[in-house]
């Protein structure tokens, strides 16, 4: 076996990555936040959350080698350094970074060439859905809400999957700011402002409350609220840079892009709801 033989995955998408590689049987760790594959959270020991980790269950794992995701992980990462572990933070925040990192990661663990084609599959299916979205006759702008209190509004992959899907980013200069506390938005008014057709809610691991955004002050003047245009896709799928943001999350924002698309191109009356 070449590369290293017991890693421990601090977030989803390198535990994702490698059980789509095959390679999962180095696996010895992962994230309590893992749901992809399900499989994993039957058979893997969840060592860590997002902010934290039982750095004492990891070292008893013996890991060769320790994958996590941007700044919010530096405090683990720099006690498992001192402790002589061999760590790699990644800080992929677009939709090419995150198909270089599933690049880079099978390289580092010996199956580059399984992994380029993982990633060429993975192009292929944001191309197909790209040819779809230039299609569309009518193009929503999106407001995508990453959490509500404070609002946050979405990381740059998903600002970029929802042009892909054939949406109009509402706040893209917010999206290519690196930080969640650069993506705040102190004016909850702006928003109403910038009026977005669809509002998509994926609350970092809490339930979407649409009733909670339509009530918000002054809200039901945004076409998106007036129209009943609330929609939620799980966190899971878009929230985690890696497979699942490509494959079903981008999906799931084509699905809604498309059905409002359809709805305005066979002229249902602005402010009606069209039936499910």
């Amino acid at each position: 076996m070449i590369g290293p033989r017991r890693i421990v995955c601090l977030t989803e998408e390198p535990t994702e990555t490698l059980y789509a590689l095959g390679e999962q049987d180095r696996i010895v760790g992962i994230s309590g936040f893992t749901v992809r594959p399900a499989q994993a959270r039957k058979e893997k020991p969840k060592v860590s959350a997002f902010t934290s980790a039982k750095i004492g269950e990891i070292l008893k794992l013996k890991p060769d080698f320790v994958i996590g995701f941007s700044d919010i992980q530096a405090d683990i990462a720099a006690e498992l350094i001192r402790r002589g572990v061999e760590v790699w933070i990644a800080n992929h925040r677009s939709v090419d970074d995150i198909l270089a990192y599933i690049r880079r990661l099978g390289a580092l663990v010996g199956v580059g060439d399984k992994a380029d084609a993982c990633a060429d599959d993975l192009q292929r299916g944001l191309d197909d859905i790209a040819a779809q979205a230039a299609r569309l006759s009518h193009h929503p702008k999106v407001y995508f809400e990453e959490w509500d209190d404070p609002l946050i509004t979405g990381i740059r992959w998903v600002s970029e999957l929802i042009e892909i899907a054939g949406g109009i980013e509402t706040f893209p200069e917010r999206a290519r700011e690196s930080l969640a506390k650069q993506r705040i938005l102190e004016d909850s008014d702006e928003v109403i402002r910038r009026a977005p057709d669809i509002i998509i809610g994926s609350w970092c691991g809490k339930k979407f409350r649409p009733e909670r955004v339509a009530s918000r002050a002054g809200w039901n003047d945004i076409p998106a609220v007036r129209d009943g245009e609330l929609h939620e896709i799980k966190s899971p799928l878009i929230l985690q840079p890696g497979p699942a943001a490509l494959t079903d999350g981008v999906r799931e924002l084509a699905r809604i892009i498309q059905a409002w698309s359809a709805k305005r191109s066979e002229g249902w009356p602005s402010g009606q709801t069209v039936p499910p």
